[in-house]
Formats: C-alpha cells, structure tokens, sequence
C-alpha cells in the first residue's frame, strides 16, 4: 500500500512540475510574439503570385 501511495505521489509531482514548467515558459517568453510568426517581416515590395497587373 506504501509503495502505491509514493508511486502515485511521483507521478503527481512530475505532472505538477510538468505543468509548472510549461506555464513559466509561456508566461516568460523573451520574444513579444511567438517563433513562427514573422511578424517582423515586411512584405511591402512583394507580389502576390497569380495577380494581374493593371
């Protein structure tokens, strides 16, 4: 019965930790936006393709 309790009690504690973990990394990002994002990109000069020139 003990050794059921401490297994359960790990388990517990690494989900908590687990949990905690990814909470702080997405509260304290260094970055204002996500990775992929390319909100910094300008794309003023680009074409979109298939689009007729009047």
């Amino acid at each position: 019965m003990i050794f059921q309790l401490i297994v359960v009690a790990l388990l517990f504690a690494a989900a908590v930790f687990y949990l905690g973990r990814t909470i702080y990394k997405s509260v304290s990002s260094k970055k204002s936006c996500g990775e992929n994002c390319k909100c910094g990109v300008d794309f003023s000069n680009i074409e979109p393709t298939g689009a007729k020139k009047q």
